[in-house]
C-alpha cells in the first residue's frame, strides 16, 4: 500500500506570477487541491516539508493527509512539476479522494531478478511500460508493482494481462500491452581482414575519336 504521509497547508489568496516569485522567496511551494465535491482550492506548502516527503517516497504517488489550516483533507499528490535545470520544486496538485471511492491513477513498474534470457543467452530485457494505468480503493493503492522477470528467455515478454496485482487492485491499461520483453542481442557485422570495400560496378565510357582520325579515314 502507499505510505499516508501529514503535511500542513495553508490557504492562498494571492495568485498570479508576481505573488508566486514571493511565495518562493519565504520559502513556500505553491499548491492546488481539487476534484471529489469542492472547488479547486489554492495553497501553499512548506518548502522543506514536502521535499523530505518526496524524498522519501519511492514514486510521487503519495496518499497525504493535508491539515489545511485545521481541516483534515485525504487526497492523492497527483503532479509535481521541478524547475528543468536545478530540480526545485515548484508546484503541487492534490487530487482530493474519499476512503470508500475508487481513485484511478497510474503506478510505476518495476522488474527484479534476472531473466534467463538475459543471464544464459545475452539477450537485451527491454522495459517497455514505465507505469500501470490501475484502479482500487486508497487503501489498496500500491506504491509500486514489481515484477519478477527471472522466467523470461529469448524473444519471450510480460504482458499487462500477465501481471500478478494486489488484492484490490485492477489494471486498466491494454491488456495486451508489453511490460517487458527480452530481446536478441544485436550482431554486428565486422569486415574481413584484409579484403578491400567494393567500388561497385565498373562503368565502361565511349572514347571520344581522336581529333582529326575522322578526316585522315576520308
Amino acid at each position: 500500500m502507499a505510505k499516508q504521509v501529514k503535511l500542513s497547508a495553508r490557504p492562498r489568496t494571492d495568485v498570479g506570477r508576481n505573488s508566486v516569485k514571493h511565495l518562493r522567496t519565504r520559502g513556500v511551494v505553491p499548491a492546488v487541491i481539487y476534484g471529489h465535491k469542492d472547488q479547486p482550492a489554492n495553497l501553499e506548502l512548506n518548502t522543506r516539508e514536502i521535499a523530505a516527503v518526496l524524498k522519501h517516497a519511492i514514486g510521487e504517488n503519495i496518499l497525504v493527509e493535508l491539515d489545511i489550516a485545521g481541516t483534515p483533507k485525504l487526497s492523492l499528490i497527483q503532479e509535481v512539476q521541478h524547475h528543468p535545470v536545478r530540480g526545485d520544486i515548484l508546484h503541487v496538485d492534490f487530487l482530493e479522494v474519499a476512503m470508500d471511492e475508487v481513485l484511478h491513477t497510474e503506478v510505476p513498474v518495476e522488474p527484479f531478478g534476472e531473466a534467463d534470457g538475459v543471464k544464459n543467452y545475452g539477450g537485451l530485457l527491454e522495459h517497455s511500460l514505465r507505469s500501470l494505468a490501475i484502479e482500487c480503493l486508497p487503501k489498496d493503492l500500491p506504491e509500486l508493482i514489481r515484477v519478477d522477470v527471472s522466467a523470461l528467455g529469448l524473444n519471450q515478454a510480460i504482458h499487462v494481462r500477465d501481471l500478478v496485482l494486489p488484492a484490490g487492485v485492477k489494471a486498466t491499461s491494454d491488456a495486451d500491452l508489453t511490460v517487458f520483453i527480452v530481446a536478441e542481442p544485436k550482431v554486428e557485422v565486422e569486415p574481413v581482414a584484409g579484403a578491400e570495400p567494393s567500388k561497385g560496378p565498373e562503368v565502361i565510357k565511349e572514347k571520344k575519336p581522336v581529333e582529326g582520325a575522322e578526316a585522315a579515314k576520308k
